[in-house]
């Protein structure tokens, strides 16, 4: 092998770019000529392709977001697509890639591979830290953190005031991320995907909480979270919203609603999201010279290993509910 490429693709995360940087320089160690694709699939449907030097990667490390920049494209999900993309990269005579992003970008290479014969490396970018074969994803740390930091300034305002606040996360399948932002910042409750909470218990928790002179809450619910509503929803409407205005007619208490959204992806990684990102992004060009192909980089155990994607993409990761049930008994 002689060049490859690397792309980012689906939603950024903190950490994109420290992995873009080890893994070109450890392929320009290697001998390998790295081109870079600009916006994911698509630039490389459209050959938005530039030859990168070590240079090309210098002072990206501490930066969020990715500089390759990403996007959504309907046109790779088809086949014709993804004939378009595999005929640019034969064009460039690229014999591999490497894919930074989560399940969706997962499916896109996978889909490349089986239909076009195109080697590729996956390197977990996500935020929501979804995918089985690895115990973190690049991004997932610096966005937890960002939020503990949007809660702690938050509940300066809630003791002052005397309210609950209600504060909605990015995870709509899977709510591992909400989960530990809520047991590291010390949340009242935690509403999540995986386990179907009714809005009426929290209340009943809010209501005990204010008997015994506890006047401000953080209530931290994912986005995915559907809830077991005794009235009539819009379905237009913020789940969030929702549980606010439940709450405030249940309980009485005054409340408020924050939602986080976007703000949670950007932002300069963190210490752990460069280290991991810089052992997939290396190891992913190892995995190429090797001859693999259709495999996924983690890290397992605090040991890096590699997975199969068509199992990765046929699983599903299991959070640990015992966390969930240790925030509900630090919480009293």
């Amino acid at each position: 092998m002689k060049k490859i490429a690397v792309l980012t693709s689906g939603g950024d995360a903190p950490g994109m770019n420290a992995a873009i940087r080890a893994a070109v320089r450890t392929a320009i160690y290697n001998g390998l000529e790295v081109v870079g694709v600009r916006r994911g699939f698509a630039g490389l449907i459209e050959g938005d392709f530039f030859l990168m030097e070590t240079g090309s990667v210098s002072d990206i490390m501490q930066k969020g977001g990715t500089f390759l920049l990403s996007a959504r494209c309907d046109e790779f999900l088809e086949p014709e697509g993804r004939k378009k993309a595999a005929d640019q990269l034969k064009k460039h005579s690229i014999e591999g890639l490497i894919v930074i992003g989560g399940d969706g970008s997962l499916r896109g290479a996978e889909s490349l591979y089986r239909e076009q014969g195109i080697a590729y490396i996956s390197v977990p970018g996500t935020i929501d830290n979804d995918l089985p074969g690895t115990d973190y994803t690049i991004g997932f740390d610096t966005a937890m953190n960002t939020i503990i930091e949007a809660i702690n300034k938050v509940r300066d305002t809630a003791t002052s005031h005397e309210r609950t606040f209600i504060i909605e996360t990015m995870g709509r399948t899977s709510g591992y991320l909400t989960m530990m932002a809520g047991l590291a910042s010390g949340a009242d409750a935690v509403l999540i995907p995986e386990n179907k909470a009714d809005i009426e218990e929290v209340c009943q928790i809010l209501i005990e909480r204010q008997k015994h002179g506890r006047l401000h809450n953080i209530v931290l619910v994912a986005e995915g979270y559907k809830g077991n509503f005794r009235t009539n929803r819009d379905l237009t409407e913020s789940t969030a919203f929702l549980i606010g205005k439940e709450i405030a007619r249940k309980t009485g208490q005054d409340t408020r609603v924050i939602i986080l959204g976007h703000l949670q992806r950007g932002g300069s990684p963190t210490a752990m999201d460069r280290i991991l990102a810089s052992k997939l992004g290396a190891k992913a060009v190892e995995l190429l010279l090797d001859g693999k192909s259709s495999r996924m980089v983690g890290i397992v155990g605090n040991k890096i290993q590699d997975s199969s994607v068509e199992d990765i993409l046929n699983g599903k990761k299991e959070i640990d509910l015992d966390l969930y049930k240790l925030n509900e008994v630090l919480s009293i």
